[in-house]
């Protein structure tokens, strides 16, 4: 009996290592090597996933014109207050994720997974619906310019609609990165980001789609990437290989998921709210400078991968440091994280500042719209300036939520929609297009000033609490 009682512990012992073989344990190891090694893969994928929105711009401005180009920009705020909103709860349901996995407690991320994967369904499908309805009453409440209305609501139309392929990734890729495995996803956005050029080039140019050919493009190639998340979970990880007791519907944790995930959604779409009244002013410009936004804030998007990726990590290093109770490595991670960024800041905006109209080049013809070009290098420059702040908002704010905070982190959004609504409310009417491009500036430093106290309160109790 004892030797049957041995052999089945060790049966068990040899499937839970390789449940584990194919994930990342970020409780052991010095931060810095661990840091790096998971972020590299990660900015490669955030790379990618800009090449999505970077291909789209440049072959509508360059081949339908700056009103094309300000038709798809004046979305971008209204976009992201509503994929931000799907984002944001996928983001939350991967927390619990990434404790169970750092404290070693199968059963709860198996059953974690199932019911995340229930709420993603519902919600994805519920706003969906809703979203495609509502775009036309959306963007008129944005004070859209008529002349770029029907190109604009062709275009988010699609986006809307394909918010399950959107939630199908986001969501996927947010359970493996809680594993440790931070690859996947990014060799699918590879795939998905030629196949979104190829796409965008043969319904643009070839079949004459206009803007809503890159709308289908970019849904498609969402749609392929979650699809690959998902086959290369079934298939390479035997830790996420549900029971019927895991995959049985518990309110209770589903409430408790809801719980995490709401805050970080509301977090998104918060600060979303002040994006949608600075683009809500910056349309009262006119159709150039909703261009040189769009065009502008591209690259800027571009050069904030880094930041985007160091987010993440944190996020995925504290959830899993957080469950294994290992507080010190939290904020030695913290710690490595601002040196690298704060470097790269420092060389990010003097790439800005030397080759800022080359680069925006790509998305504007200069000789044609020079107005446009002039703008969208002021914009650029400004952001590019305070990049710092933004980069502490990233992983001060992902280091927050990956304890567990998500009330707390979103808390910090509320910061940046009061600042960059009164920028759009009082400055940019004041100064205009100027006051624009403090907007984003005015947030980041606004948020730092909630995030960092906030941050060294959450850890002085915690330590105190847990020892």
């Amino acid at each position: 009996m004892k030797a049957a009682t041995a052999s089945a512990s060790a049966i068990r012992g040899v499937k839970a290592s390789k449940s584990r073989s194919v994930t990342r344990d970020l409780t052991v190891g010095k931060p810095m090597g661990l840091i790096i090694s998971f972020t590299l893969p990660l900015l490669f994928g955030v790379l990618f996933q800009q090449l999505y929105s970077f291909v789209d711009t440049a072959i509508v401005g360059r081949y339908l014109g700056a009103a094309k180009l300000a038709a798809v920009g004046a979305t971008g705020s209204v976009n992201f207050l509503v994929n931000g909103l799907c984002m944001g709860f996928c983001s939350g349901f991967a927390i619990p994720i990434a404790q169970a996995f750092g404290a070693k407690d199968e059963k709860s991320l198996r059953r974690a997974v199932s019911h995340s994967v229930y709420l993603c369904t519902v919600m994805s499908i519920a706003m969906a619906v809703l979203t495609a309805l509502a775009c036309p009453l959306l963007l008129r409440w944005m004070n859209t310019p008529e002349e770029i209305m029907p190109g604009a609501v062709s275009y988010i139309r699609i986006i809307f609609m394909a918010i399950p392929c959107t939630v199908l990734y986001n969501m996927a890729a947010g359970i493996l990165r809680s594993l440790g495995d931070s690859r996947t996803p990014v060799v699918f956005l590879v795939v998905a980001s030629l196949i979104n050029i190829v796409l965008d080039l043969a319904l643009i140019l070839g079949a004459k789609l206009d803007v809503a050919g890159a709308a289908i493009a970019t849904a498609v190639s969402q749609l392929v990437s979650g699809i690959g998340c998902v086959w290369v979970m079934v298939r390479r990880f035997p830790i996420l290989h549900l029971t019927e007791e895991d995959r049985r519907f518990d309110p209770k944790l589903a409430k408790s998921l809801i719980g995490i995930g709401l805050p970080m959604g509301l977090q998104f779409s918060i600060t979303a709210i002040g994006s949608v009244l600075v683009q809500w002013s910056v349309n009262g410009l006119g159709v150039n400078a909703v261009a040189a936004v769009s065009s502008a804030g591209k690259l800027s998007m571009f050069f904030s991968c880094v930041f985007d990726a160091l987010a993440t990590t944190m996020a995925t290093f504290a959830g899993q440091n957080m469950g294994a109770r290992k507080l010190n490595r939290v904020g030695e991670g913290l710690k490595d994280m601002a040196l690298i960024g704060t470097v790269y800041c420092l060389l990010a905006f003097a790439v800005i500042a030397l080759f800022r109209r080359p680069l925006l080049g790509l998305f504007i013809n200069s000789q044609t719209d020079a107005d446009v070009m002039e703008l969208g290098s002021q914009f650029l420059l400004i952001n590019g300036a305070f990049y710092i702040p933004l980069l502490f908002v990233n992983i001060v704010r992902l280091c927050i939520q990956g304890m567990g905070f998500t009330k707390a982190a979103m808390l910090a959004g509320v910061c940046e929609m009061a600042a960059r609504a009164a920028v759009a409310l009082l400055l940019v009417p004041l100064i205009g297009f100027t006051g624009a491009c403090l907007a984003n500036p005015a947030a980041w430093i606004m948020a730092d000033l909630f995030l960092f106290p906030c941050y060294f309160h959450i850890m002085k109790n915690l330590k105190y609490r847990l020892g």
